[in-house]
């Protein structure tokens, strides 16, 4: 009996945990953020709306759907739903419908249910989604004689007038606390030239057109834009080949015997190293040891304009051989041709981190440093390359162990 009532109230209690909320994660810094942000907001709206129509006209200067926007532009910046174009056109074209609306539709009940229907399929039209649209068309129906009476100048005053106020405060807040707004939407068509293939991180693991494929079979709108839906699954994706390869870090990898030389350093003894040891490139340091450049077999290249081949070795010659005389027009030094900025990374960096840098954005040496932003060490290609197949190996055997054979002793 009682297995036969919790099988009939199972699926209940499963229905009914959908209205258990989720985890709030983030930390309480942002979430004061995001209420000093709306408290400012509507505070410089409402004060600037009473100036600007509260003294000229019966009218509201301030509308409750602002609320709505203010938790959207101050909580959730990021959204696709509180970007400038969805708050401007969504709340100015809901304002028009639901005007629309009053004044066709007699029946308060039947304009109120067009205007909000209305509204969404305008606001989904026009790309501008934005709920409080919904609340603003809702309002232009029921708001009373005094709206009715505002006919269509309901949706520049005072619809448009705290759409704009909130807006300004929106892009000007959320920069100033290191929230980049308006935040930037990929477009559609940089989308479809792209390829699973432009990166060689993208041909492992999910790739655009797999993210382009789901979203649309999903089939609902998601809070939250495309960019930054494929961001989480990269750095997922990062987080599990953390997990998978432990705690390898850049100092258990690099290699601590470096060549390196200065920014007086001639191209010449540079040269020489370069071939003397079989190395690609050299860390130029200043007298504490620190990084300021790096010097590589392309920079030698590129300055002696080699990428033409006639005469190759001649260009070389001349372009690393010492110059006589007291001014010369060429470069002379390191210094003069070496790579600047240099990416480092600190030695506690796991190796995981570097794959980006070494793979999709074409660099092949990483000279690491210490909390002092001293060199200590520098990874290759090959070095990260080598880490993670013994890290795979390893993880391999620990999954696998070899079979021991049993021992069969001859009998006597």
């Amino acid at each position: 009996m009682r297995k036969k009532i919790l099988a009939l109230i199972s699926p209940l209690l499963h229905w009914l945990s959908g209205f258990v909320p989720g985890t709030v994660t983030v930390n309480r810094r942002e979430r004061l953020r995001a209420c000093c942000g709306a408290l400012l907001g509507i505070f410089v709206t409402a004060v600037v709306g009473h100036v600007l129509l509260g003294s000229a006209r019966d009218l509201p200067f301030l509308i409750a759907p602002m609320g709505a926007s203010a938790v959207l532009l101050f909580a959730l910046p990021s959204s696709p739903l509180a970007q400038p174009w969805s708050i401007l056109a969504g709340n100015m074209v809901s304002a028009t419908v639901g005007v629309l609306c009053a004044s066709m539709i007699s029946d308060p009940s039947i304009a109120a249910a067009a205007a909000v229907a209305g509204a969404i399929a305008a606001m989904f039209a026009l790309r501008c989604l934005h709920p409080p649209g919904g609340a603003i068309a809702l309002s232009a129906v029921l708001g009373g004689s005094t709206i009715h009476a505002q006919g269509f100048y309901y949706v520049f005053s005072p619809v448009a007038v705290n759409s704009v106020l909130l807006l300004i405060l929106a892009i000007v807040y959320n920069n100033l606390t290191r929230h980049t707004y308006p935040h930037r939407q990929q477009s559609e068509q940089k989308n479809l030239h792209k390829t699973s293939d432009t990166t060689p991180t993208g041909r492992l693991g999910f790739s655009t057109g797999d993210l382009d494929a789901v979203m649309k079979q999903y089939n609902e709108v998601l809070d939250i834009s495309r960019d930054d839906l494929e961001f989480l699954f990269k750095q997922t994706e990062m987080q599990a080949y953390r997990r998978r390869f432990n705690e390898i870090t850049c100092s258990d990898i690099m290699s601590s015997d470096i060549i390196t030389v200065e920014y007086g350093t001639s191209l010449e003894d540079a040269w020489h190293l370069l071939r003397k040891h079989k190395i690609k490139a050299l860390p130029v340091l200043d007298k504490a040891r620190r990084v300021i450049g790096i010097i590589t077999l392309v920079d030698f290249m590129k300055h002696a304009k080699l990428d033409v081949y006639d005469g190759f070795e001649t260009k070389l010659r001349q372009f690393i051989k010492r110059t006589t005389l007291l001014h010369s027009t060429k470069p002379e030094v390191v210094g003069q041709i070496m790579t600047t900025p240099v990416h480092t990374a600190r030695g506690d960096l796991h190796i995981v981190e570097l794959v980006p840098l070494l793979s999709d954005a074409g660099m092949h040496h990483i000279p690491i440093i210490d909390t002092e932003r001293r060199l200590t060490g520098i990874v290759t290609q090959s070095d990260l390359v080598a880490a993670l197949y013994r890290a795979r190996l390893t993880e391999a055997q620990a999954t696998n162990p070899p079979t021991v054979l049993p021992t069969i002793v001859p009998a006597v």
